[in-house]
């Protein structure tokens, strides 16, 4: 901080001096016409003396961002003529350029950061692809401000090196038009007259060049893509899905919308992941295990002697009830109704238009990777002796198991984990890291740790799993390490749920050498294309999240793209995206924690509302839990919210409409809520950041206004 103040001293006391010395005064064309024959004679007496302080006053102006720059490019061709004229306003220009840049990101660029890292995250990442090219695009066209260029680009973590040359070369053309100019300095009546509207369209047509070069660049890299792939003279689909998951059939429901030709192949079950195995069958389990707990409760509401024993088969039987009620939904005949072709079979992509699937091949405009993600399977020894559960086969038991242990504390081993224990296994959950549902805040996951336990849950965290063993009798035992000790576990099942892995090999993107990302996860850019442009993928085989929600979000952007993407093509928008872990309580979330804020430098005030004093919330004896939300410091922007208690999941979307369309916690406040009712709590935190940013100095004002009424 001192040295930021010293150099603002500086900056102001040179900016001062300027002004208060009228030195502006030897800066417009009178005074250097006027002069001219002087500067003329100096320069053949003393060249490098004129050349040096000629330079000197140039980089100086140009740093400060002072009016001039124009009049001192003029004497550049005045006084030492095209050549060495453009050589020296060339780089004075570019070292004063970038001065002024180091200085915009010396003094502003972390304070821009700390407040509004969110909003520019976009433009950072798309200086990170294109800076170079944005850059020279504003240099060519002299219409763009000299300074302000060099004060926003000190903003963005372009490298100065790159600003230097790419500036230096971006104001060439400019450079020799003003300094020509000023070799006919006797002629020029104002400084208007330089540039006619037909050199200022020149120039906006230099402007346009490198956008222009960055498209021809942009399609003969795809045509040396396509280069050994010999393109078909006509084709029978617009777009081929591989993958009947979320991300699958939103992307096949909108193509068949729009009239399009599409064919939708899927090798195992209409719905994918979510329906068969994961959301729906985990929420079903986790709403017979939230029964068993109100009835082993049930005294808490005053009722007695109720009592209740879990038919674990016939749980199960009712998740696979759940499964069919809901598969119409996502079945062929539903989607057939809609237009869609659905075929059944392993589809394979044999080249960048064609798709093979049951001996037949499809050519199609357009192919859409929606193949999901698989449980990951960590290399602990030994596992594979005995029958490891995971999220994908767990749904076929049908007897409960007495001693289960849960690998994993993240969503799925917590929800699993909660569940199987109110069902009445003994379980224990297994966490390598420090903490369970270790996204979150420490506190919240301390929350849901906390019930857990209350539960009968043994949480072991800090807690690796390094071998599994079967003894002679057949006793099967999980060998752990935590620190320097050593735990043996006798399970009689166990759940692996530490993660998920992309579904990305073994349908033909090796061949076609289409790269993925060090987690398995399809590499693509901001419209979801990988290197072939007619190639998106989608859901969690392309991450970055892996919910369904997000891949039907996602499968939008690429239905759209791919089939209209000539005209306009959309960059997928992540800036608000929810999720829920259905525990009990519940986590919801959209937007930043302080855990992530702390990691992205962003400046945030928090404002916290407990449940337990939420009037329903006490009526449901549920009062547990809290509202947390992160605003812009000062502001009741809201930057993200993490709702722990009853129906959190529902409770979120009022922030989630809110975050999307620009809402703040004042709207919130103003908004009815019914009483009583959970959402209220929505409200009553809006109002506690009310209060926290009252405007005292006017409240002391009303507080005389009210007395002096009063008298």
């Amino acid at each position: 901080m001192k040295n930021k103040n010293i150099v603002i001293a500086v900056i102001i006391a040179l900016i001062a001096a300027f002004f208060i010395f009228d030195l502006g005064q030897y800066l417009n064309l009178e005074y250097l016409k006027s002069q001219q024959s002087a500067l003329d004679n100096l320069y053949n007496e003393r060249p490098f003396y004129v050349i040096a302080v000629y330079m000197v006053i140039y980089i100086l102006v140009a740093a400060l961002s002072l009016p001039g720059a124009v009049i001192l490019t003029l004497a550049g061709g005045a006084i030492f003529g095209l050549l060495t004229g453009t050589l020296l306003v060339s780089f004075a220009s570019s070292i004063g350029a970038t001065c002024a840049f180091l200085v915009s990101r010396f003094l502003l660029r972390d304070t821009i950061e700390s407040k509004f890292g969110d909003k520019l995250k976009t433009f950072n990442d798309n200086i990170d692809k294109d800076g170079p090219f944005y850059l020279f695009t504003v240099r060519l066209v002299p219409v763009f401000p000299f300074f302000l260029v060099n004060l926003v680009m000190g903003l963005t973590k372009i490298k100065t090196t790159t600003f230097y040359w790419v500036s230096q070369l971006g104001m060439l053309a400019g450079t020799i038009v003003f300094v020509n100019a000023g070799t006919q300095l006797a002629r020029i009546d104002s400084l208007s007259g330089i540039l006619s509207p037909k050199l200022l369209f020149s120039f906006a047509l230099l402007g346009i060049f490198p956008l222009m070069a960055k498209k021809i660049v942009s399609f003969f890299q795809a045509r040396k893509q396509y280069e050994n792939w010999p393109k078909p003279d006509s084709f029978d689909r617009d777009i081929v899905v591989l993958g009947a998951g979320s991300g699958g059939l939103v992307s096949s429901y909108i193509g068949a919308a729009v009239k399009a030709k599409v064919t939708l192949i899927e090798r195992h079950k209409m719905g994918g992941d979510c329906l068969n195995t994961g959301c729906v069958p985990s929420k079903a389990l986790i709403r017979s295990a939230k029964l068993m707990n109100h009835i082993e409760h049930s005294s808490t509401y005053g009722v007695q002697n109720a009592t209740g024993e879990i038919d674990f088969a016939k749980t199960m039987s009712r998740v696979h009830e759940v499964i069919a009620k809901i598969e119409p939904h996502d079945s062929i005949e539903r989607y057939t109704n809609l237009g869609v072709d659905v075929v059944q079979g392993e589809g394979r992509i044999t080249s960048p238009w064609t798709v093979e699937v049951n001996g037949q091949t499809l050519t199609t405009r357009n192919i859409i990777i929606a193949t999901g993600a698989k449980p990951f399977v960590p290399p602990i020894p030994g596992l594979d002796q005995v029958e490891y559960l995971t999220s994908d086969n767990l749904w076929q038991l049908t007897q409960l198991p007495k001693r289960l242990v849960v690998l994993g504390g993240g969503p799925i081993g917590s929800e699993l984990t909660q569940a199987f224990k109110r069902l009445g296994s003994d379980v224990w959950q297994v966490e390598m890291a420090s903490a369970i549902m270790n996204r979150e805040d420490p506190e919240i996951s301390e929350m849901v740790k906390q019930r857990f336990e209350a539960d009968g849950v043994n949480v072991m965290v800090d807690t690796k799993a390094i071998g599994v063993e079967v003894e002679p009798g057949g006793e099967k035992i999980l060998i752990c390490e935590k620190g320097a000790e050593k735990i043996r576990l006798a399970f009689d099942e166990i759940i692996v749920a530490v993660g998920r892995s992309a579904n990305s090999s073994g349908f033909g993107l090796e061949e076609l050498n289409i790269a993925t990302r060090r987690n398995g996860t399809i590499e693509t850019n901001d419209y979801l294309q990988t290197a072939f442009p007619n190639i998106y993928a989608v859901g969690d085989v392309a991450g970055p999240y892996q919910f369904t929600h997000t891949a039907s979000h996602q499968a939008w952007y690429a239905a759209v793209n791919s089939l209209f993407g000539t005209f306009k093509k959309f960059r997928a928008d992540y800036r608000v995206i929810p999720w829920a872990t259905f525990t009990d309580p519940e986590v919801a979330r959209v937007g930043l924690n302080e855990t992530d804020a702390k990691e992205k430098n962003i400046a945030y005030d928090v404002t916290t509302y407990g449940i337990d004093d939420l009037d329903r919330a006490i009526a449901d004896s549920v009062d547990h839990g809290l509202v947390k939300v992160l605003t812009v410091p000062g502001k009741d922007k809201i930057l993200g919210v993490t709702i722990v208690g009853e129906h959190a999941g529902e409770l979120i979307s009022e922030y989630v409409l809110a975050m999307k369309h620009g809402l703040g916690l004042n709207k919130i406040l103003g908004t009815i809520h019914i009483y009583p009712t959970m959402a209220e709590a929505n409200k009553y935190v809006a109002g506690n950041w009310k209060r926290a940013n009252q405007p005292e100095t006017l409240l002391k004002w009303v507080e005389k206004y009210h007395a002096w009424r009063r008298s």
